[in-house]
This record gives C-alpha cells, sequence and structure tokens, in this order.
C-alpha cells in the first residue's frame, strides 16, 4: 500500500530506509517456513465427521509449488476447531488442478474461465459448510495456533465482525498489523517493514481493515454485507470494502497478533501497480472513495502521522503504571488490574502498560495484548521519564498504581504530559496495612514506618487529580482525612462462576494467597501454629489445602501434616468445587480480599476474621461467618460440616454480594467518571 514521508515522519522515513538496507537472510530461521522445492506425494488435510465449525476458502491462479506449500502448512498445524479446506482454481494454467485432485480431504472448485479474486472467493463462500469463512492465500504458510487465537478473537469480543492476522515476510519482518484507511481511500499496511516482535503490534486492537489474505468472518456476516463486492473486479480493494460494509452493521474489524501467517506478497498479483492485475489498484481505490465517501469524511487526512492515525477513533491514550506486569494467577491485585485493563479497552480507550520493574516476557504480553493493551517493556523501550518526555502530550490519562510507583512519576507525568488526568490507584492503603501490622507485632519501627507511608500516600492524594480505592471503609477514611480530595470506589472485579457441586460432596478447607504478602504469611503462620492442630484435634481427617506462591524456606516452615502445600496453580477451581469452605484469617492487612471475592464466586463459604470482611459488606451468619480467633474457627467449620441449610444459604449470599458489589459494571462506571 502506498506510502509517504509525511506519513511517518523524517525519523520514521530514516529508520525504513536503514531497514531496507540491512542485510537480512531470506528466510528466516525461527519461522521454519516450509520448501518449495519439495517433490509433491499425494498428503491429506486434517478431517472430522462432524460439519466443520470454519471453512477455509484459497483461491488460486497457479503457483502450485506455494499452493502445496500452504495446505501442508495447515495440514502440520491443523487446529482445535474443526475446519475444511476449499481451494477455488481459477484456471490455473499449470498442473495445480491434477495435483490438488490428489490431497486427501481438499475440496476443489474449478472455474470454468478465470474470474479473478472477487468472484472465486465469493464462489468459495457459496461453497462452504462452515460458521465461519476464513479467505486465505495461497502464498502464505500458516503457524501453530493461527486459526484458533482468531476465533478466540471472536469469543471474546462480542462486537468483532472481522479478524486478521500479523502478516510477516519470510525473513521476519512485519508485513501487515492490520491497516489504515485516509479520507481518500489510500491504505497503509501498519507496520510494515518493522520488527514483528516490537511492542506497538503485539497488541489486540480495532483496525480498519485487514487485508483478504488471512481474513475470519462469520457466514452470516459476511452474507449480510453482501460478500466481496463484484464493483472491485477483478481484485483489490474488496477486502477494505467488505470491513467498511461490516462497521456499517454496527459490527468491528480487530488485528489479532496471537495469530501469525507468513505471506509471500506479490507472489500471485505481482508488485508493479501499473502492470498486471495490481494496476486494478489504483482504478479501485477511486470507486471505493466514491462508494464511501461519507465514511471516509470521519477517517485521518492524507498525512496524518501513522501513531495519531493508529488511533484515530479511539477515545484517547491511557498510560497504567504499576510496578511489575500483572498476573491474575499471582495474586488479586493483578485480576483487578486485568480487569481494569479489558473496561478500558472495551470503554474505547487506547491503552498500554509500563511495569517499573522492566521486566517483560511473552506470555504476560500475550495476556496483555489480550485486553488491548500494549506493554511498553523489553529491548527498544527507553525508561519512563524518556517515553513521557516523547510521548507524554499525546496522553489523555496517566493511572499510577501502588504508593511506591506513583511517587516516583507523579512529577514526571505533570512535567510532560500537565493535560493528562493524573490518577493514583492505591490498591489498598499501604500505610493502613502497615500501621495495622505494626499493631499485631507491637512493632514501633513498623509503626514508624506506617507513619512515613502515610503521609506520602497523603501527599500523593492531594496532587492527584482523582484517587481510586477498592473498600467503602477506606473511601470514608480518606474523606474525612482530606475532604476537598477526588476519591473514587473501585473495588475488585469478578464474574459470578457458580456454584457447581452440593454440600455433601465437599470436604476439606482452602486458604488462597502467596507466601510473599505480609499478611499471608502472618496468616499461614497462625494456621500452622494454632489454628490447624486445634481443627484437626476435632476432625482428625481434615486437611488445609493452601494454593498461592510459596518459596522453598516458607515451604520447609510450614510443613506439618494436614497442610497441603499445592504453590501456585493454573486453575483455582478443582479446590473451590470441592472443598468446604475457604479461610481468611488475616490479623492484618487493608482493602477488600480478592481471597473472599474468588471463593465467593464459586458459591464457596468463607469463614474471616473481621478485619478481612472490612469494607466488604458481607453480614455475618448471612453472607460469611466471622471468626476472630481459633475456637471460634473450629466452630464455624464444624457448624458448616453439619448444618447444610446454612451452607446453601452463605453459598447463595455470597455469590450475591459479589453480583452487587465487584461487577465489572461497577468498576465501569467509577472509570466512565474518573476518565470521561
Amino acid at each position: 500500500m502506498r506510502g509517504s514521508i509525511a506519513l511517518r515522519g523524517w525519523r520514521g522515513t530514516l529508520a525504513r530506509v536503514r531497514q531496507e538496507l540491512e542485510t537480512r537472510p531470506a528466510v528466516a530461521e525461527d519461522l521454519a517456513l516450509l520448501p518449495l522445492d519439495e517433490p509433491f506425494a499425494p498428503f491429506a488435510l486434517p478431517q472430522t465427521a462432524a460439519p466443520p465449525r470454519v471453512s477455509i476458502v484459497i483461491p488460486i491462479h497457479g503457483k502450485l509449488a506455494y499452493t502445496l506449500a500452504c495446505l501442508r502448512s495447515l495440514a502440520r498445524h491443523g487446529a482445535k476447531a474443526a475446519f475444511e479446506v476449499i481451494v477455488v482454481d481459477d484456471a490455473s494454467p499449470d498442473e495445480s488442478a491434477s495435483a490438488l485432485a490428489q490431497v486427501e480431504g481438499l475440496r476443489l472448485l474449478r472455474n470454468p474461465h478465470n474470474l479473478g479474486f472477487v468472484d472465486s472467493c465469493n464462489a468459495g463462500a457459496a461453497a462452504a459448510q462452515g460458521e465461519y469463512l476464513l479467505f486465505l492465500n495461497n502464498d502464505t504458510q500458516v503457524t501453530a495456533g493461527w486459526l484458533d487465537a482468531l476465533l478466540d478473537c471472536f469469543s471474546e469480543r462480542p462486537d468483532c465482525g472481522i479478524a486478521g492476522a500479523r502478516l510477516v515476510y519470510p525473513d521476519g519482518r512485519l508485513q501487515e498489523a492490520g491497516g489504515l484507511v485516509f479520507a481518500d481511500g489510500s491504505c497503509w499496511n501498519t507496520g510494515r517493514f518493522e520488527p514483528r516482535d516490537a511492542p506497538a503490534y503485539q497488541y489486540r486492537r480495532r483496525t480498519d481493515y485487514v487485508t483478504g489474505a488471512c481474513l475470519l468472518i462469520r457466514r452470516e456476516v459476511f452474507d449480510r454485507a453482501g460478500g466481496f463486492d463484484t464493483r472491485y473486479r477483478p481484485a483489490y480493494y474488496e477486502d477494505t470494502d467488505l470491513a467498511f460494509a461490516v462497521r456499517q452493521l454496527g459490527l468491528e474489524v480487530y488485528y489479532e497478533p496471537a495469530s501469525t501467517v507468513i505471506h509471500c506478497e506479490g507472489i500471485t498479483a505481482g508488485t508493479d501497480i501499473g502492470a498486471g492485475v495490481k494496476r486494478h489498484q489504483a482504478q479501485n481505490q477511486i470507486r471505493f472513495a466514491r462508494k464511501w465517501a461519507d465514511r471516509l469524511a470521519q477517517q485521518p487526512p492524507p498525512g496524518t502521522p501513522l501513531e495519531r492515525a493508529v488511533r484515530w477513533r479511539a477515545r484517547g491514550r491511557v498510560l497504567v503504571v504499576d510496578a511489575t506486569l500483572p498476573d491474575p494467577a499471582r495474586d488479586s491485585g493483578s485480576l483487578r488490574l486485568c480487569g481494569i485493563l479489558r473496561l478500558l479497552d472495551q470503554q474505547g480507550w487506547s491503552t498500554c502498560f509500563f511495569p517499573d520493574d522492566r521486566r517483560v516476557d511473552a506470555d504476560a504480553v500475550r495476556r496483555l495484548g489480550a485486553l488491548g493493551c500494549e506493554v511498553l517493556g523489553g529491548d527498544g523501550v527507553p525508561d519512563l521519564p524518556r517515553w513521557l518526555r516523547d510521548h507524554g502530550a499525546g496522553l489523555h490519562a496517566v493511572i499510577l498504581c501502588r504508593h511506591t510507583v506513583a511517587g516516583q512519576y507523579a512529577p514526571q507525568v505533570r512535567r510532560h504530559a500537565p493535560q493528562a488526568r493524573l490518577v493514583f490507584d492505591t490498591v489498598d492503603l499501604h500505610f493502613l496495612r502497615e500501621q495495622r501490622a505494626a499493631e499485631v507485632a507491637d512493632n514501633p519501627a513498623l509503626a514508624r514506618q506506617a507513619s512515613a507511608s502515610r503521609r506520602s500516600e497523603l501527599e500523593l492524594i492531594e496532587r492527584s487529580d482523582a484517587t481510586l480505592v477498592v473498600s467503602p471503609h477506606e473511601q470514608s477514611l480518606l474523606m474525612a482525612m482530606l475532604p476537598q480530595a477526588r476519591v473514587e470506589l473501585l473495588s475488585n472485579i469478578h464474574e459470578v462462576h457458580g456454584c457447581r457441586r452440593p454440600h455433601a460432596a465437599r470436604k476439606d478447607l482452602v486458604f488462597i494467597g502467596g507466601f510473599g504478602h505480609p499478611p499471608n504469611a502472618d496468616a499461614l503462620r497462625w494456621i500452622r501454629a494454632d489454628l490447624l492442630p486445634r481443627l484437626r484435634e476435632a476432625m482428625p481427617e481434615l486437611r488445609l489445602h493452601v494454593l498461592g506462591d510459596l518459596p522453598e524456606a516458607a515451604r520447609r516452615e510450614l510443613a506439618t501434616p494436614g497442610l497441603e502445600l499445592h504453590g501456585r496453580v493454573p486453575d483455582l477451581a478443582p479446590w473451590l468445587d470441592g472443598c468446604l469452605a475457604s479461610l481468611a484469617p488475616l490479623r492484618f492487612g487493608a482493602g477488600v480480599k480478592g481471597k473472599i471475592n474468588m471463593a465467593m464466586s464459586h458459591g464457596l463459604p468463607v469463614i474471616a476474621t473481621t478485619i478481612a470482611v472490612e469494607g466488604m459488606q458481607l453480614v455475618d451468619g448471612m453472607d460469611v461467618l466471622v471468626a476472630d480467633d481459633a475456637p471460634a474457627f473450629v466452630a464455624a467449620v464444624q457448624r458448616l460440616r453439619m448444618d447444610e441449610p446454612l451452607w446453601q444459604r452463605l453459598s447463595r449470599h455470597g455469590m450475591e454480594n459479589v453480583r452487587q458489589h465487584f461487577s465489572a459494571a461497577a468498576a465501569a462506571a467509577t472509570l466512565e467518571r474518573v476518565l470521561g
């Protein structure tokens, strides 16, 4: 697609020149491309007895070697979803038809004469049996997980009308991360020739169009949109037109970076826009501009810088900074933060995340990328003050999480992004937790530390445009201390999973939480020293399962009969669905306890201390059982074992508490007030 210096800026143009002059291998070894010169021998594609979920439509006109490599890559990588493969032979001048007839499981359609890309795709779609249509060029090779990742985009984004893959060149450079359309109908492949793993191209996002080289759409939506418009025969702009038609139906077009497809661009149609099929590109741009003149008036003008054009339809850009990348399997704060990032994307903000420890791993990048969030980390990303100097002017808001992070960067945000709203997310009030820990331990040094944290946090709250807290108790406390400050409640965010097993099928207890969090470490020591011995004295067969990070030294310290130390687990459900109750014997802390939310979201009754249920709007005996010493915990467990109606009441009311007070809707309303 057409580009210009005005689009990239001078620095971008110089970088592009360097990329073009850089010596690189013709094929990137890590892509593991299949060879084109492999002698033909019959082979089979994956087959299913059930109707296919996806119909892969591949139009071809000669170039048999590329078609065979494409089909072999489909056979090699397969997919979890059932699919069929339809090749539409558009009067190939070579031996394609005879060779492809020997590929088992392939549906081969043959046009009586050459019809072109548009009509071949429409013919393949008409013959398809799948719920989804996947249009794929024959000069592509797919990679592991490519199709399932595209389907995940549909399942995770209800507004998804079209999803397209990350297209890369055989040499490993990025070819396309979605496409941009400008007001004159001209187009640009986002990320063209850039490193394919650059942070800017590693997150799912809405885009103007995706190329027909790899395009997934529901069959029903394709039909409602009218298929590929035949005014663009034989080819070019039909994919861009389809994207505009799908948006007119109220749906969106997404770029999905978790799906990677290698595309030997230009093999079929060439690259000279003045010759062959490629000459239709300029003619069809005129047709496209006429058809969509009203819509194009809302697109960025030609010459708009690419960084701005990519976010043209976003409400604004929001930067989020925390100590480290969130991992929902690690802690409650991470689960909440990922929920916030998801909501920001749903509300139309373009979000980016900076981990203060600068530690970035591929799994975390993919995890946040699926939430529509760009991770600013890894090679080539400057430190935050330098990043703010370069990009601060384009920020709508900055959310700084935890006072240790906010204290470092709030002055930098005010200096380099004075127009941005500065939001301080306390996560929980650090000084309150330290103060209570000092009281439990009778530790003067910790009390002095709590006093210093109090001054730091209150000063940050005064300097921020808005402060987020997780509990009504902390909101009331801060409003009394700082009546002029804006303090908003944004609590934990949970979905209700439901109670999956009855009272009679349950046994044992569970504790959720990593040892690295001081209130959890104190609770686990109390469990080992006092609670568990008393519980097992009354119920000798009882076991207590601990789920969360545990260093080896902690495992040795806590080891005792009946205490099952599982460490961090990928899924809490087996324990939350099988245990009798969850314990939260916290003797100090602050904020809202995610361990309680999580248990209740599964319909698992909770036995907790007064401190643990603070600010959670729970009533003893109706929503939770409150116990503040070992005998009370033993009595509560025995009650739940013997009283099934009580167990069922706590299960129902706990789930209702999550629905009412810890829903995504409540958090979304707060974000709208703070950022809107």
